[in-house]
């Protein structure tokens, strides 16, 4: 048990030093529209909350909605296949992904590293529509 609080406070002490340095940027903002995919700076986060991998803590995030320039809602994905009211699958480059809707976040654009691609029309359609029932929808 205590091997694993060295580990998870270490990894969290690495996410507090990128995200200071990410903070910090002042780059032009990438153009980035609602529909894409961008590999995104998720970081160490706590409890259930999605975390992103690798030494730059990122994952693959759906813009859902861009709010300016600077700022998005976004819903995080995983090639990991879950099933529920709160999971939705769809294809990218070929490969099963799934978005988890319970994750959908505020996200500045300093977060963004790179773009994977842009899903279809038909999926964007179906993520919004499901997302909307489960979120507004009484049952």
């Amino acid at each position: 048990m205590i091997r694993f609080m060295k580990t998870y406070i270490k990894r969290f002490i690495q996410w507090i030093q990128f995200k200071s340095t990410a903070d910090s940027y002042t780059h032009t903002p990438p153009h980035f529209k609602e529909r894409e995919v961008w590999w995104c700076a998720v970081g160490e986060n706590i409890g259930n909350e999605i975390c992103g991998k690798g030494s730059f803590f990122t994952r693959p995030v759906l813009i859902i909605r861009k709010l300016d320039r600077y700022s998005f809602i976004g819903l995080p994905l995983t090639k990991t296949r879950r099933n529920g009211n709160w999971y939705t699958h769809i294809l990218i480059n070929d490969d099963s992904n799934t978005v988890i809707l319970s994750q959908i976040r505020y996200y500045d654009y300093r977060r963004l590293d790179k773009r994977l691609c842009t899903i279809t029309c038909n999926d964007f359609l179906t993520i919004k529509n499901k997302l909307f029932t489960l979120l507004f929808q009484s049952k």
